[in-house]
């Protein structure tokens, strides 16, 4: 087990790592320089009252020609370092939900096998756990750590041991009660991502009211361009935050569910295939 989850902390440095790279070199070649691009190019024209002709007859004003910047391009939404963060936690907390989920369903694949076969009209008794367990303790050392393996071998050994139906069937809940709770601590990486994703956004709001602040000095002069942009940090921070938080949760949730049905699953296969069997003179 102690390997289990060195692994697991290895795969996740190595996950926040590569996400990072990633996600880094996406904003160092996509999105910031468009970004700048579109701030780089003049604002829209203000409305202003109609122009007068010589004839005393008024016509709209004259709008220059060109493109003009759009401030809610996505470009210019993901800019800034905040939400660059909060899709970095996103893409990290993604690929933690991915590795879960696939070793449930490697641990799924295993409901499909006959790993006790115990026949029509044949009953386990007491003598013969040794026997039905020996196939499970030859299996490779990785099969025999999943849920259903591991599930059956714990209730074949209480059964021989104790010569309690009962007792075998407490064992197997027990079993998987503690499934449950491992499966629910590794979850806590992800769970702290989700945490921290709207924190994240929340720094970015910060910041965004602090420079809008700042440059109120200049609003008062009829400059609104820097209040402008600095409520736009506000904003696009938080709407980054919020919809990345959403996507993790999301798929969170997913994650539980596939992991509550695995251990229901796991606990009817054994019901039904072992523990219904099982006899004492």
């Amino acid at each position: 087990m102690r390997s289990i989850f060195g692994r697991e902390a290895l795969f996740s440095i190595s996950a926040l790592i590569l996400s990072a790279i990633v996600v880094q070199s996406l904003y160092a070649t996509v999105i910031r320089p468009r970004a700048e691009a579109i701030l780089a190019m003049p604002a829209p024209p203000a409305p202003s009252a109609q122009a007068s002709t010589p004839s005393g007859a008024t016509s709209p004003a004259l709008v220059p020609e060109g493109p003009t910047r759009n401030l809610r391009s996505v470009f210019v939404i993901l800019k800034d370092y905040e939400q660059e963060t909060a899709l970095i936690l996103a893409c990290w907390a993604l690929a933690l939900i991915a590795h879960q989920a696939r070793a449930v369903a490697r641990n799924r694949r295993l409901l499909s096998k006959d790993y006790v076969d115990v026949g029509e009209g044949r009953v386990v008794l007491p003598e013969d756990a040794r026997a039905y367990g020996r196939p499970l303790e030859s299996l490779p050392r990785e099969e025999q750590d999943m849920l259903l393996p591991r599930a059956l071998l714990v209730a074949l050994n209480r059964f021989g041991a104790t010569r309690s139906v009962q007792d075998s069937a407490e064992a197997v809940r027990a079993e998987c009660e503690n499934e449950l709770d491992r499966l629910d601590a590794q979850l806590s990486m992800v769970r702290f991502t989700a945490w921290a994703i709207p924190a994240v956004g929340f720094v970015g709001t910060v910041r965004g009211i602090g420079r809008a602040l700042q440059e109120a000095q200049g609003a008062l002069h009829g400059d609104i361009s820097g209040v402008t942009l600095g409520l736009g940090v506000t904003f696009n921070a938080t709407l980054t935050a919020l919809v990345a938080c959403i996507l993790v949760m999301f798929f969170l949730h997913q994650l539980q569910q596939a992991q509550d049905r695995l251990v229901l699953d796991a606990r009817m296969y054994i019901d039904r295939r072992l523990i219904r069997q099982m006899r004492v003179h």
